[in-house]
């Protein structure tokens, strides 16, 4: 919700549209009627989006033709890597293994599935760097903290790093603003962006919501459903985490009245630099 809010006041703020995307992709983990429960609270909490909601799971086609464009440019290669072999390997800070370029010369188990993934080029010899709203002047040398990474999986699914880059250009994304736990993944996203020949939107990575002692958030404790019973409570809230500094009186408002005062003292600099904030 805070990233959520945080996106739609930046579109509303600059007259911008604001639009919705699921993001279901592997479909093998998608839970029965959870996009209409979402869509739902969106409702109840009164976000109001632009245009159709677009489903990741029904653009498979337009993702297997950026693949065919990098595979073409031969920036993308077959990796029979078992999951074993990379649990070897050195990891980034999210957990992830840096992939070391073992299969780009041709996958090194025959006949086994192959994920496919991007060459990310030589490690220590570019930064990708960018220029964040909030986070100010980032950058990551992809080849050297990430590796070559996957840009379709093994069984066929198409990666988020992919399906978010080509989504973006499609639906003339120009300003991304999400959380910051994804505020690594945007070098990644860059260079695919380059790489397809796609123009790269300006990025606005929120703060994270995390534990009182900085932990990531706790499902079984605080990441609880949201109550639209409490949304102009929660609401309020969510606009206190964001440092807007609503009125005590505005607790009792109305879903539309937080909006409306939420729109007209709208922002950004008292988060600039912060990266999370506690519940």
């Amino acid at each position: 919700m805070l990233a959520a809010a945080g996106s739609y006041l930046s579109a509303r703020s600059q007259q911008g549209e604001w639009l919705v995307r699921m993001e279901d992709l592997d479909l093998g983990r998608v839970v029965p009627g959870a996009a209409g429960r979402i869509l739902a609270t969106l409702d109840q909490f009164g976000f109001d989006w632009d245009g159709p909601v677009e489903y990741q799971s029904r653009r498979n086609a337009f993702y297997e033709s950026a693949v065919a464009q990098l595979v073409a440019g031969g920036l993308a290669f077959d990796c029979s890597c078992s999951r074993s072999q990379l649990s070897r390997l050195r990891q980034t800070g999210d957990g992830e293994p840096v992939y070391p370029g073992t299969c780009r010369d041709g996958a090194s188990r025959i006949g086994r599935p192959t994920a496919l993934r991007f060459h990310t080029g030589t490690p220590g010899q570019t930064t990708t760097a960018f220029v964040d709203r909030l986070q100010g002047p980032c950058g990551q040398d992809v080849a050297q903290e990430v590796g070559d990474f996957v840009i379709r999986r093994r069984d066929g699914y198409h990666a988020y790093q992919l399906a978010v880059v080509v989504d973006d250009a499609a639906q003339g994304i120009t300003e991304v603003v999400r959380g910051c736990d994804l505020l690594d993944n945007t070098p990644r996203q860059i260079l695919l962006q380059q790489a397809l020949g796609l123009p790269t939107p300006d990025y606005c990575h929120i703060p994270l919501l995390v534990e009182p002692d900085g932990a990531k958030l706790a499902k079984r404790q605080r990441s609880v459903p949201l109550e639209p019973g409490n949304a102009p409570a929660l609401l309020w809230q969510v606009l206190h985490l964001l440092r807007q500094s609503p009125p005590a009186t505005l607790q009792q408002a109305s879903v539309a009245d937080l909006w409306e005062w939420a729109l007209e003292h709208w922002d950004l600099r008292p988060l600039r630099g912060i990266r999370s904030v506690a519940i």
